[in-house]
């Protein structure tokens, strides 16, 4: 029995496992997830693939930080693999800790598999995640896309890799979703096929594609298309630091200077960065919601005991 406590920020939803995991140890976040990519493989699908969950799905694993002094630490993973850090499910995770009564209003550490970030609680919704630094590594990589031509976009990191892309020529809006589907398709297999990567050999395995925003307030919109063949429903976290790390790198976003960044629902996270020598710090605001508190229930004999994964 898998005790887990489900949430969505900006439409986006996480789910967090507080009880049933599997014991990662005590060494660092790298080590954990090392560990769980390993021998819990199945326990990953278990959680968040079919029949108990959906490819939209995050989980967010709890595990012992490396320094008591911090919150917690966590593996973030959705329904093909383990990711570095996720805007969206830190904001979820510290609401579930709110909603445990674990955690009070404030500033807290959370470890991740990328590096160490702090989430601040304002209340019981609403919470600022302070990310792990952001940088641009290629800018205007022209990208020859069978049945598109040529696309043009930046290589960036924002805790997982993106290749954000402004040139698309179609509207982000929710009635065009297949259609935003097939091309971030198209555009990952072109990078796949070319090997465009990241830092040390890392796949560039998100899309981002972005545009103007149309609901009056929000500065931009994006579409973000996730490793597993789904799209994000909030604005993406990561994806967000990656993008506002190319506005920097521009000099097209001024230090301290609010953007409000709008996802394909037109939810909104509320940033701002500062910057550590060649990189910036991304300050992500959101707002989470609890949605459920079940019991995974794995029955001997289920012959689809860990999950169904098709992608």
């Amino acid at each position: 029995m898998i005790r887990v406590i489900d949430s969505h920020t900006g439409g986006e939803p996480t789910r967090v496992i507080i009880r049933g995991g599997p014991d990662l140890g005590s060494g660092s976040m790298v080590k954990q997830r090392e560990i769980f990519q390993r021998d819990y493989d199945h326990f990953r699908s278990t959680v968040v693939n079919e029949p108990r969950g959906n490819d939209v799905l995050v989980g967010a694993l709890l595990c012992k930080p490396q320094n008591p002094a911090n919150t917690a630490g966590v593996i973030f993973f959705n329904n093909v693999g383990t990711l570095g850090m996720c805007g969206h499910g830190t904001i979820g995770l510290m609401v579930t800790l709110a909603y445990l009564g674990r955690i009070k209003p404030g500033v807290h550490v959370i470890e991740t598999a990328v590096g160490d970030v702090e989430a601040e609680l304002f209340d019981d919704h609403t919470v600022c995640v302070r990310n792990v630094p952001s940088y641009r590594t290629q800018k205007n990589l022209s990208l020859d896309v069978p049945s598109l031509g040529t696309i043009t976009g930046d290589v960036a990191w924002g805790g997982n890799w993106f290749f954000l892309v402004s040139d698309h020529g179609l509207e982000l809006s929710s009635k065009n979703v297949d259609e935003l589907m097939e091309k971030c398709g198209l555009i990952r297999k072109a990078l796949q096929k070319v090997k465009v990567i990241g830092d040390d050999g890392a796949e560039v395995d998100h899309v981002e594609l972005f545009g103007p925003a149309d609901d009056g307030q929000s500065d931009s919109k994006n579409f973000v298309y996730c490793p597993g063949k789904v799209y994000d429903r909030s604005p993406c976290g990561t994806g967000t630091s990656a993008k506002i790390s190319c506005l920097a790198a521009d000099g097209k976003l001024a230090e301290n200077t609010t953007w409000l960044q709008a996802s394909i629902l037109n939810s909104i996270f509320e940033c701002s960065y500062t910057w550590l020598e060649k990189t910036v710090v991304c300050s992500v605001k959101g707002s989470a919601y609890i949605t459920a508190e079940v019991n995974l229930i794995c029955q001997e004999g289920d012959p689809f005991y860990t999950g169904i994964c098709d992608v």
